[in-house]
């Protein structure tokens, strides 16, 4: 296999291993009168999102992945994300996500969070957690970044405040 693929071939040339190369970040906070599912649809939607069948993944940006704007998904894609969600009933609640590579280049990290408070409580949570994914692997990262949506949901209705970091493509 030659140097700086970004998967592996089995015996039969059939890539094993799906290692994202492209993602974008998106967020949304929507509410309904019917159900906090769907509130929580209703931000998919908003988000560019809503038509996919999300399959939620733990947090690591691979090496040589790049940011790209939100992008167009075929509906029904499965499509992989690591996907933070708030949702409620009444109260103000937040969630969303911290991103950041690796000062090294070999990859980066994404921590999720959700709250009943608002947003730059958030924040403040989802740096300690990048804080501390980075010193259980004795890196340095790059600046962290943020996707949040904080809300107040009114009494009668349901809300919901999604993040993701959505992976694209493939190598």
């Amino acid at each position: 296999m030659s140097e700086g693929k970004c998967f592996i071939l089995d015996r039969h040339g059939t890539n094993m291993y799906l290692v994202p190369i492209e993602f974008f970040v998106t967020s949304a906070s929507a509410v309904s009168e019917v159900s906090d599912l769907n509130a929580f649809d209703r931000a998919l939607i908003k988000m560019g999102i809503g038509e996919q069948n999300l399959v939620a993944v733990s947090s690591v940006i691979p090496e040589g992945s790049k940011e790209v704007g939100v992008s167009d998904i075929p509906m029904g894609a499965v499509t992989h994300c690591v996907l933070a969600q708030m949702r409620a009933d009444d109260g103000t609640i937040s969630a969303g996500i911290a991103y950041a590579l690796r000062k090294d280049g070999k990859g980066g990290y994404v921590a999720e969070g959700r709250m009943r408070a608002g947003k730059d409580e958030l924040i403040l949570s989802l740096n300690e957690k990048m804080n501390e994914i980075a010193a259980a692997r004795c890196v340095e990262l790059n600046e962290i970044r943020y996707a949040a949506e904080e809300m107040t949901v009114s009494k009668g209705m349901y809300g919901a405040c999604v993040a993701a970091l959505v992976f694209t493509r493939y190598g």
